[in-house]
């Protein structure tokens, strides 16, 4: 018996909700594949903010396994959704994370001409197509809807509305005022050569804090406390005012000011909000930003983010915004180093599957929820290709 035999005999069948997810899903080709289908597709996705898109005629985009969407602002100021490709040859209409399209959306490939609404309008050389109607050549819409500000869509409609999956965090989002919310840069993509369930894994660890983040351990301490409310995985910790610090945990402490419409128990506390599957919201007392984990392959995904903030012209509040992101640009680097290290690991012939101590709610929780989407993620062991892709087919 090898070491690796050993390693997938360890742990019965009855008792994997104690254990991690196994380590062939986090690099396995035909599995992100039936992760697209039953995970990414049919859950609301977040484009941007309201914000992000004040004017007529202003988009912002996404890209998802292949699709591409746009969101636009409307004549009447409201917001509508499509696929960012062009009728006749497919090609991509709009161009990077945000922009304005001047009021007709118009393809630089052959200068096919829609309305913000998707009407298609303008076709050169119209009469050399034959049984041809405009009518039926309009964009191709995708479920879109707002909550506190934001603006999502969902590529296959169908499920829980929007407002019931936002639900667990809707208070806090009025509490914060996330419609009020104004961005403070544009939205950004970065690369991460990792699987997407290796990053959202980390989000979700709060072990790991105290070992691997020295800078974000002293500005909170020990009060990590974690929650699951409706599937939403809530982690929060107070300003640790007795921990030494960094320079600028010390200056974020101290010049962070109060903020009128936070309760007293809000006023120093940072809280993490995670959302199935690959979503997550870091609300500070200073300001707020997004995260998403979204697939690109296997071993790869995009990390988009945007972070945003309530008017506030105060010199106090202006610099603890700017503490709070070099603060935070460094636990980002060395989440970076983590989960490049963890997708190093998954590829070893003795790794399998990790058990997960009863304190890692998010983490038992995540596992388990995978596990019930795609009952194949139960198995420690590799299926073969034939099952696998007997079960993107099904």
């Amino acid at each position: 018996m090898n070491a690796q035999d050993r390693t997938l005999k360890v742990v019965p069948a009855a008792d994997r909700t104690g254990y991690s997810l196994p380590a062939w899903t986090y690099d396995d080709p035909t599995f992100m594949q039936i992760e697209r289908e039953r995970v990414f597709l049919p859950t609301w996705q977040l484009v941007c903010h309201l914000n992000d898109i004040p004017n007529r005629g202003d988009y912002a985009t996404l890209r998802l396994y292949g699709e591409r969407a746009f969101v636009v602002r409307q004549q009447d100021g409201s917001v509508r959704a499509f696929h960012n490709v062009c009728r006749h040859r497919a090609a991509r209409l709009v161009d990077g994370h945000q922009g304005n399209c001047a009021g007709r959306i118009v393809c630089p490939y052959h200068a096919w001409t829609y309305k913000l609404d998707g009407d298609l309008i303008g076709v050169p050389n119209q009469e050399a197509y034959e049984n041809f109607s405009k009518a039926n050549h309009g964009l191709v819409p995708i479920e879109c809807d707002v909550f506190a500000g934001f603006v999502f869509v969902r590529f296959v409609s169908g499920g829980e509305s929007l407002s019931t999956y936002m639900e667990p965090i809707a208070e806090e989002a009025a509490l914060y005022r996330f419609a009020d919310l104004k961005p403070m840069r544009k939205i950004g993509e970065r690369l991460r050569e990792v699987n997407w369930k290796n990053a959202m894994d980390n989000y979700c660890d709060a072990l790991h804090i105290p070992v691997a983040h020295d800078g974000l351990n002293n500005l909170i301490g020990e009060t990590y406390r974690l929650e699951i409310d409706r599937g939403v995985y809530k982690i929060f910790g107070d300003l640790d005012e007795m921990r030494s610090d960094t320079p600028s945990n010390h200056a974020y402490k101290s010049i962070l000011p109060k903020v009128d419409h936070l309760p007293g128990s809000r006023q120093r506390l940072w809280t993490y909000f995670k959302l199935w599957p690959s979503l997550a919201f870091d609300v500070y007392p200073d300001q707020i930003d997004f995260m998403q984990f979204l697939p690109l392959g296997p071993t790869s995904c995009l990390l988009r983010e945007s972070v945003y903030a309530l008017d506030d012209d105060r010199r106090e509040m202006q610099t603890a915004r700017y503490l709070n992101l070099r603060i935070n640009r460094v636990v980002n680097r060395e989440d970076h180093d983590l989960i490049a290290r963890v997708q190093d690991g998954m590829g070893s012939s003795v790794f399998a599957h990790g058990p997960l101590g009863s304190n890692e709610i998010c983490l038992r929780d995540f596992a388990e929820r995978m596990r019930e989407t795609i009952p194949l993620a139960a198995e420690v062991s590799r299926p073969s290709r034939e099952r696998l892709e007997a079960a993107l087919e099904s």
